[in-house]
Formats: C-alpha cells, structure tokens, sequence
C-alpha cells in the first residue's frame, strides 16, 4: 500500500465481496479548498453514500475535527460497484489522516473495514473471511476490523488480526497511549488465531444446522428408500421421492446429511465463505465441518432459490453448496421456479449477468425432493395397501399435477423412488441405522478416492465423457442390458449416463470393480415411477 507525502492526501485498503469471493478497493481521500462538502465517487450504492454521515457525526462524537474543507473520497477500482458499510472506517481513518489528526504509518500493509456507529464504536460486518482472505493472497499481512469479526477473521493464517472497538481506542493506539498489542487478537493459547491451528483441530464438532442428530433407526420399515438413500448418498446423487401422505418421506431425507461423508478442510472453507458472504455464520470461531441442509418453502421465488439483486447475493442453491438441498413437495414449487435448477444441477455453479459484471456463485449440492402421486395422495396406494383411501383425482388432475415437474427435470433426477406404506407392523421393523448406512457409503467413497487420479473427480455423480467411461466398466452381458434399456425405454443419452453413474455407485458399495447386470438393473430401476409415463 502506497502513501502520499502530502497532508492533504491519503489512501487505505478496504474491501468488498464480489459474488463469494474478496475484492481489494482502494480508499482515497483528497483534501481541496472549496466549501466544505464531501462527494464519494466510484459506483457507491445508498448504503455508501450513508456513510458520510455516519463518518461525520462518529468523528465528532470521537473528539476529532471533522475537516471544513472540500473532502472527496474515491472507491477505486471505479468500475466496480460498491454497497455495504464495510467502507466506514477506511473512510473515517482516511480522513484523519488526510488532515494530520493521526499518522498514516501506522496503517501501512494494513487491510482496514468495518462500519461505524454514530457514537464512533465499531460494528461487525458480513462476508469477513472472503476480504481477509483476498488480503493475504494480495500479500498484506495485517487487518483492522470490529471486534465482533475478530474470530471469523483469525480463520485465515497468516494474517494478524486486530480488533478494535472503537474509533477513540485505534486513535489510542496510534497516540502511543496503549499498545497495538492491546487490540491483537488472541486465541486461547498464544500469539494470534490462525487458521493453521483450527484446521488442525477441525474435527466433528456441535450440529450447526440441525439442532437434534437424527437416525434412520428411527424409520421403521422403508428397507428399500433406506438402500436407495444410501446410494445417493455415496454416489452425492439427486433423488426425488414419491409416495402418499404419511409414508415417511420427509423423515428418510432429513436423515440424509447424517450418512454423508464428512467435508474435506477445502469444503469447509468454502461452505464457510458463503455463510459469512450471507451474513449466516452459526458460529464466528470455527470452519463449518457439517454439510449444510437447506429446505426451503415452496412459496421461495426464483431470485431467492438461485442468487439475486443489482448486486448479487447467495441464494439456497449457493447456500446449499457441497450439501443438501431439499425440496418438500416438489409440484407446489412453480414451474417457472423449478426449472431455474437445470443449469446449476449440470453446471455445478450458478451464473448471474448484470449491465456491469458477471457473477459466478458455486452451487454444488445434492437435490433431494419429495412428493405425493397424486393432488389428494393416494394414486396407487388402495392397489398395494388395504384400508388406505382411493384415489379421488381425475387423470387430467393427476397428468396436471405432474406437469409442474418437466421432463428435462426429471431427466436431471438420479433416482427415482417410490416410497409405500408397510403392509403389516410385521414388516415396519427398525432396519438399517445411520452407522450401517454410514459404513456402505464410506466403502463406496473409498472406491471413488481410489479413481480419482485417474478420473480427476470424486464423486461418481460428477464423471462425464472419457472419465465416465474409464471408471465404469461394463461386462458384455451388462452393457447388453442397458442397450435394451436404452432402446425399450425410451431413455436419453442424459438419462442413459446417468444410469451408467449409478450403476458405479451401487458396484463401489458392494466392492465390485467391474459393474455387474445386478447393478444395471437396479439402477434401471430407479429411474422409473410406477403410474408414470
């Protein structure tokens, strides 16, 4: 970071999040005779402009002279534009150092943000980790921040971190009357938190998005979903589950996070900065180790299932990166809603064009879905179960409600499962737990880890093209059967991949190298509903 020699000139590092990642915006602060104003120039939205203000009145209320001069303030790069109130204390500082009342050497090689109350005390602000962590790739080894976002901060190594919280403490500080030492965070043991040292100790920790650890001993019955369930999750494949009411649809796929394979420290920090971006941290000190699992209500709109604004911000599909998406009655979703997922269900990133930039946002999940057969439920269930209701709708009802859902949707779904009532209390018993379901996955993602210099991905849901056929070796009677499969069912070449995928998932379970005609046609299997065309 570069500095003037002139008093009437200053300049300091801030940032702000483009899309999930840090951006580095240079401060600049120029004193001129005129009459007193100040003009903040370089796309600032409200919010920025607001902060003049908020700079104004924390000054005074600090003690310092709020200059009477011409005062402009630039956000550079200028092309870029700015929203938030991380500016606020680049700007305060600027100031006070354009006009002599602090000594800008003590903000050298310094990343500086946070926003400012009007009594000049320090507020956290969101999307930290992503600022600091573009600092340090930028070479800076320093950052002042609010207190508040000391513990986010301290995640990424290397860096130290100060935390203030106040105006009239950093001034303290720079007078000499207390330590910079005083304002450096510190974390239980010595010297400043790092990552270093919490990646170390990453571990199992606390649930964060599930309040109560559930297990699939506590589904009784259902030995067929939980089989299918296990397979998605080794493989990380959608699934979309069909059944009537009461059947313990939304039971087996809450389930579903707990028989995932845990995150790698790449994965957490990743899941991290977009929690921090969103402003949705569960907790400041700590890289989340728990997949997240986001379920939201089928009244959402596109904008807030995909990412939206004048400047983009996260939405579920983002926030359900290298987790779970759930999608509770799926034919209540509009149409128009549902199909803004094909092309991150393929892309594995969402992307966003405005007038200005382009904004990529990453959004590798697992879609897991649920719904009933029918507008009343009960489409095919008097046909299996005595005693249940019969189905009411019509055929054009029911050819309506399944409209909702398209063909290229469905098309992206790996498994297709339909989920019945048990037959007798006989048949409802206990079955696979979560630690039986978790040892058929590991064995699966261990066949996948195995592969994966040779397919340059982990997950079988990911391979494509030559990868795909490296990795998925067919015996001649099996290849056999997904040619017939292909040519009587009237599958896409989508679809027929698909099957290829997860054929190799069912094989890695079971610890086959080469992919049996079992597991063709048990993958074959899901991909059809009883009922549907």
């Amino acid at each position: 970071m570069s500095y003037s020699k002139s008093m009437s000139y200053s300049k300091f590092t801030s940032a702000s999040v483009q899309g999930v990642d840090g951006c580095a915006i240079a401060v600049e602060v120029d004193l001129a005779s005129g009459l007193p104003q100040i003009h903040i120039v370089g796309l600032p939205d409200p919010s920025v402009r607001e902060s003049v203000e908020r700079v104004r009145a924390a000054l005074r209320n600090c003690g310092f002279q709020f200059p009477m001069q011409r005062i402009t303030v630039n956000l550079a790069p200028a092309d870029i534009r700015k929203e938030g109130t991380a500016y606020d204390l680049a700007i305060a500082a600027a100031i006070l150092t354009a006009s002599g009342q602090l000594e800008e050497r003590h903000f050298k090689d310094m990343l500086v943000i946070g926003e400012l109350a009007l009594s000049g005390e320090l507020r956290k602000v969101p999307g930290v980790l992503p600022m600091v962590e573009e600092a340090r790739r930028l070479g800076m080894t320093e950052v002042l921040l609010p207190a508040g976002n000391a513990a986010e901060a301290s995640l990424i190594g290397g860096m130290k971190v100060y935390a203030a919280q106040s105006l009239t403490q950093l001034a303290a500080c720079c007078r000499g009357e207390i330590g910079w030492r005083d304002m450096l965070w510190h974390s239980g043991l010595e010297g400043a938190k790092s990552s270093d040292s919490v990646l170390d100790a990453a571990g199992p920790n606390p649930p964060l998005f599930n309040e109560v650890q559930l297990d699939y001993v506590e589904v009784l019955g259902q030995h067929g979903a939980k089989r299918a369930l296990a397979i998605a999750a080794a493989g990380r494949h959608n699934l979309l589950m069909s059944g009537p009411p009461g059947t313990g649809k939304t039971m087996l796929i809450r389930r579903l996070p707990g028989i995932l394979p845990p995150m790698t420290v790449q994965e957490s920090l990743e899941v991290t900065k977009i929690f921090s971006v969103a402003g949705k941290l569960p907790r400041l000190d700590t890289l989340i180790t728990q997949r997240p699992f986001r379920a939201p209500h089928h009244t959402i709109s596109a904008g807030g299932l995909v990412g939206g604004g004048s400047i983009p911000r996260p939405g579920e599909v983002t926030l359900a990166h290298r987790g779970v998406l759930f999608l509770d009655e799926l034919p209540e979703f509009p149409r128009s809603v549902l199909e803004v997922l094909r092309q991150p269900l393929e892309d594995r990133e969402v992307t966003l064009a405005r007038a200005r930039a382009v904004f990529r946002f990453p959004a590798s999940f697992q879609l897991a879905a649920s719904m009933n057969p029918c507008p009343c439920g009960y489409f095919g269930a008097a046909h299996t179960t005595q005693g249940q209701p019969e189905c009411s709708c019509s055929q054009s009802a029911i050819d309506r409600y399944r409209s909702r859902i398209s063909g290229p949707m469905l098309d992206r779904i790996d498994l297709l499962i339909e989920v019945q009532r048990p037959v007798s209390l006989d048949s409802a018993k206990a079955g696979m737990s979560t630690a039986d379901m978790q040892q058929l996955v590991q064995r699966a993602v261990g066949a996948q880890q195995e592969r994966r210099p040779v397919t340059g991905v982990l997950w079988n849901s990911e391979l494509s093209g030559g990868s795909l056929r490296r990795a998925a070796r067919l015996k001649p009677e099996s290849a056999l059967l997904l040619q017939q499969a292909f040519d009587g069912l009237g599958i896409s070449l989508r679809a027929h991949d698909r099957i290829l995928k997860l054929s190799r998932t069912i094989a890695d379970m079971e610890g086959c190298s080469a992919i049996e005609t079992s597991h063709v046609a048990e993958a074959i299997q899901y991909r059809r509903l009883p009922g549907w065309n």
